[in-house]
Parts: C-alpha cells; sequence; structure tokens
C-alpha cells in the first residue's frame, strides 16, 4: 500500500491520533512494536494560526518516527489553509484532516464530526488544504451524522475527486459517538466502490489480532488504523503481525515484559517533556499497563499519584518483583 509517495507495505497498521495520548513518547513505544504509520495529537487550527505553545508543541516529531503525520481540525477555510501551511512547515510525511472527532465542544462548532451536516463545506476545505501545500494529504471521518444522513459512499468520491492521497473512515455516525458497534460494511463499500482508487483505511472496534485479520479478509481495506485499543496496549500492533504473519496468537506479555516497557516509555516521557509534565503525563499509561494485574487498587493510587519518576522507577521494580510470578 502507498501513501501517494510513502511506501507503506501490505496490510499496514495505524495508530490514531488521540488527544493526550499519542504523544511523542507513546509514539516511541508504539513504533517500537510495530505501528506503520502514526499521527501526532490533533492539532487546532486556531490554536495553530494564533501560535498557541501547546499546538505548536505538537508539531514537534522525529526523525525514527516517518512516515508520521500530522492531524488538523477546524470549520473555517482559511483558518484551515494557514493551519496546513504551518503544519507542513514542521516537515511531517503528510498532512490529515480530521472530520472524525465526535466530542462535543469540537463537533458543535462544525469541526471534527460536526463537519459532516455540511458536506460540501467539508469538500471545500479539502479541496482548499489540498490545492495550499506540496505534501499529501489525507482525511479521516465518519459514516455520517446520524443514522439517517450515512453519506460516506458519496462523500468518498468527492473528497478523492478534490485530490486526498488515502481515507480513513471510522464505522461509527457521529450520533454514535462511541457507542454500539462500528458497521464495516460501509466502509468495504467505499472500498469496493469501482470509481475509488485512492487507499482506503478503517477504523472501529479493532481490539484483537483475530479481529484485524478478519476486517482485511471480509472488507478489503488497504489498511487498518487502531485507537482506543492500544492505550495501555501499545504491543498490539506486534500482536497483530504476528497472526497476519503466522496465523497464531502471540502469548501475553508477562510482567517483567511489561514493566520492561514502563520503565522505557516513562524514561522518553520525561527526556521529551522533563520530569514535572513527563510524569504527570505517564501517569493515565502507567495504570493501563497493569490494571489486569491481581489486587492492585494500592499500587494502582501509587503510580497515580507519585511525582518523581526515580520513585515511579522503584515502584514499577516493586510491581515486577511482586508479580513476576502471577499470570497477567
Amino acid at each position: 500500500m502507498k501513501i501517494a509517495e510513502i511506501e507503506l507495505g501490505d496490510r499496514p497498521l495505524f495508530l490514531a491520533p488521540m488527544e493526550n495520548v499519542t504523544d511523542a513518547s507513546f509514539r516511541y513505544i508504539c513504533k517500537e512494536f510495530g505501528a506503520d504509520m502514526m499521527y501526532t495529537e490533533f492539532v487546532s487550527s486556531d490554536g495553530l494560526i494564533r501560535d498557541a505553545k501547546k499546538s505548536l508543541a505538537k508539531l514537534e516529531t522525529f526523525e525514527y518516527e516517518r512516515p508520521i503525520g500530522v492531524q488538523i481540525y477546524g470549520h473555517l477555510p482559511d483558518a484551515m489553509i494557514e493551519a496546513a501551511k504551518i503544519a507542513e512547515s514542521a516537515n511531517p510525511s503528510l498532512v490529515d484532516i480530521n472530520f472524525g472527532c465526535p466530542v462535543n465542544k469540537i463537533a458543535q462548532r462544525g469541526a471534527g464530526s460536526g463537519m459532516m451536516r455540511y458536506p460540501d463545506k467539508m469538500v471545500e476545505i479539502t479541496k482548499s488544504v489540498v490545492d495550499a501545500i506540496k505534501l499529501p494529504v489525507t482525511v479521516k471521518t465518519r459514516l455520517g451524522w446520524d443514522e439517517n444522513s450515512k453519506i460516506i459512499v458519496e462523500l468518498a468520491e468527492r473528497l478523492q475527486d478534490v485530490g486526498i492521497a488515502a481515507l480513513t473512515i471510522h464505522g461509527r455516525t457521529r450520533a454514535q459517538l462511541y457507542k454500539g458497534e462500528a458497521d464495516w460494511t460501509l466502509i468495504a463499500e467505499v472500498k469496493n466502490n469501482p470509481r475509488m482508487h485512492i487507499p482506503i483505511i478503517g477504523n472501529g472496534d479493532i481490539t484483537t489480532a483475530i479481529g484485524a485479520k478478519d476486517a482485511f479478509d471480509r472488507y478489503g481495506v488497504d489498511g487498518i488504523m487502531i485507537g482506543r485499543a492500544t492505550y495501555g496496549r501499545p504491543w498490539l500492533f506486534k500482536e497483530i503481525k504476528h497472526y497476519l504473519a503466522t496465523g497464531e496468537e502471540m502469548p501475553e506479555l508477562t510482567v517483567r515484559e511489561k514493566t520492561e516497557l514502563a520503565r522505557r516509555h516513562l524514561i522518553r516521557s520525561v527526556e521529551i517533556k522533563g520530569e514535572r509534565v513527563g510524569v504527570l503525563e505517564m501517569r493515565r499509561h502507567l495504570s493501563h499497563y497493569f490494571k489486569a494485574l491481581p489486587h492492585f487498587k494500592e499500587i494502582k493510587l501509587q503510580l497515580v499519584t507519585e511525582n518523581s519518576h526515580i520513585e515511579l522507577l522503584k515502584l514499577l521494580d516493586h510491581i515486577e518483583q511482586t508479580y513476576s510470578q502471577e499470570k497477567n
């Protein structure tokens, strides 16, 4: 599979952009486990053009992450054009437009999946961004606004016609948020449309290696994007690749392997963001890495309240020593 001139190999796996999750330290770990394409946390177009410190920081990437995409969102054409140019100046592999985020504060003002109510404007903004920059432009979106407006098949053609290089489809409407099951049949309908020639990437409810293989085999997508299932389980990429290659499920990581992973992740987070922020933003990850362990409540409380990375490393040693004989 290729996005423009970006070669991604056969049946590539994508890490979905997730606010406050897919920062540089988490991407570092996901790359290690085999993510073929990753994205920054999504960035507000308004924040970029205001030179907002937090928004600009999200554009920082590392060479080892490539190919890497910057994802932007917004509802004003001029702001999106300017944001795309700023994003391009950070030298990612591509720029992705977020027309899929269902969060109220974004969708209700017409950005993210809120744009599904205004397909003409969505296409207009997309064309403007494609015309404004030299990098490949891709789009991530949903099936439609609600059950009565699943417009993705026609919309996909229109987005392709204005020049996007690939399309990622989350198999839910905006009204569903993340509830119910993702409908991959409409994703397959887009993929099987003879007018479509760009890569189609499926997204939604991929939580296991078996599920990933089924999605590739049953729906014919070019790639799969995984989001929430990687949270606390970045090794899912390796599990999927192992299963695709061998037809066998990979053994679950041991406690020792998980603590070693958590150490690397923590150290990388502190290297990139400093002690205070690096530890603060690791709390959510550390608690998820070990949530399956028995009698974990007390140690979890320590993981999410400790402010020193040195003390956290000691706590990880304690977890390893205490639970290394336990099954995950």
